[in-house]
């Protein structure tokens, strides 16, 4: 008995783990329905990044409506809080319970990479809408971005910096992936501008107390502390930096422009003014085409987007796009074909899917914090255009 409950366990698990290949064998592109699994933090420290994501896809279709290529699109909503266990729980889920053609968002790194394993297997697009570390495409050849890169932006601020007087910089950054990619790329590029750096700082990603931490950045008397928290943090940090003086001690604030999220720049108050970072969006990014968007998703959902609603528009642009070059097949390998090479105008700018990388090619902006009809915004003052992710162009 014990041999043969052995054999029929072993059986399960040799089948169950065979399930997210197999269902990739007859996924749903003969049905009339393209199912899309948006696995993001709608709970915990990254909730904002969520939210930005699924108000900013509902937005999308409420302009674009829910069918395309003769095919009705349906967006299947999971909260994996940005834990990774949960997102690759979720993932297979999708996969394997509701016959997802693509699988979407993916708040933080952590999260991205623990599906690329069940993209790869399942043969299906991975659409990461948030997450910011190089490595992210490399793996799986599945993944497509539509967010940013760390690189992209901590690079320009490090040679801004180097080249605006800025001599000492004190850092501060999130101690996981993105945060080491940020802090990597910056030093590079600052000190190879003549700069220094007189003190290093990580932080825990989960509930971060600065205020300890802000009293080291203070007592090293930088000209600057370069600073990388995520999406949903930037509030918390610049209220205990005010708190603790900073704001009154000369040390500014820069970094890429995560810290200073349009969704929560208002409530940041005056110390916030005079903030310089590198980022890929702004509220305030002049074109039309942002205009629009602005004054949509603000009558919408009664706030103003960030960098990672723009991520989750442009993201299922994409997936609407490539959908329509394949006439509404939904097979994995043609989307994705699909994707590389894509070109068109986002509210954050003229953004391409790099054929080769399968990652975003954008605009970096210089933006400083002013204040505009008496509210805060990001206000651009210098453009990098197309820029790759340095990340892989240096390998």
């Amino acid at each position: 008995m014990v041999n043969f409950n052995r054999r029929r366990m072993l059986l399960w698990a040799a089948t169950a783990a065979t399930l997210p290949g197999l269902c990739a064998v007859a996924p749903a592109h003969a049905e009339d329905t393209v199912k899309i699994g948006l696995i993001v933090p709608m709970t915990g420290g990254q909730a904002s990044t969520g939210k930005q994501i699924d108000n900013a896809i509902k937005l999308y279709m409420q302009q674009n409506g829910d069918t395309v290529a003769g095919k009705k699109v349906e967006i299947i909503l999971k909260d994996d809080a940005a834990m990774p266990d949960n997102t690759k729980r979720l993932a297979q889920e999708l996969i394997v319970n509701d016959k997802v053609s693509i699988i979407a968002g993916f708040g933080v790194t952590p999260a991205a990479l623990a599906a690329a394993p069940l993209a790869t297997q399942a043969k299906i697009p991975e659409v990461v809408m948030a997450a910011g570390t190089s490595i992210i495409t490399e793996r799986s050849p599945y993944i497509v971005r539509t967010s940013f890169t760390l690189a992209q932006s901590s690079t320009i601020i490090g040679d801004w910096a180097a080249k605006n007087g800025i001599k000492k910089v004190a850092t501060l950054t999130s101690d996981y992936a993105p945060g080491n990619d940020a802090l990597t790329f910056f030093k590079q590029h600052f000190t190879a501008g003549g700069g220094e750096i007189v003190e290093e700082v990580k932080v825990p990603l989960a509930n971060p107390d600065f205020a300890p931490f802000l009293q080291r950045m203070k007592d090293s008397k930088p000209d600057a502390m370069f600073v990388f928290v995520p999406a949903g943090q930037g509030g918390n940090f610049m209220k205990q930096y005010a708190e603790r003086g900073l704001d009154k001690s000369g040390i500014r604030v820069i970094g890429p422009g995560d810290v200073m999220d349009d969704d929560l720049l208002n409530n940041m108050g005056d110390a916030a003014l005079g903030v310089v970072t590198a980022h890929i969006y702004s509220a305030a990014h002049p074109s039309q085409k942002n205009k629009d968007f602005v004054a949509a998703y603000k009558k919408a959902f009664g706030n103003r987007p960030g960098f990672m609603a723009v991520g989750g528009y442009d993201g299922i642009h994409l997936i609407y796009e490539a959908l329509k070059k394949t006439s509404g097949d939904s097979n994995g390998d043609k989307l994705v074909a699909a994707m590389k090479g894509m070109k068109w105008e986002s509210p954050r700018g003229p953004i391409s899917i790099d054929p080769d990388t399968r990652d975003i090619v954008q605009n970096v902006y210089i933006r400083k914090v002013e204040k505009v009809d008496g509210e805060l915004y990001n206000v651009e003052f210098a453009t990098f255009e197309a820029v790759k992710d340095s990340g892989k162009t240096k390998k």
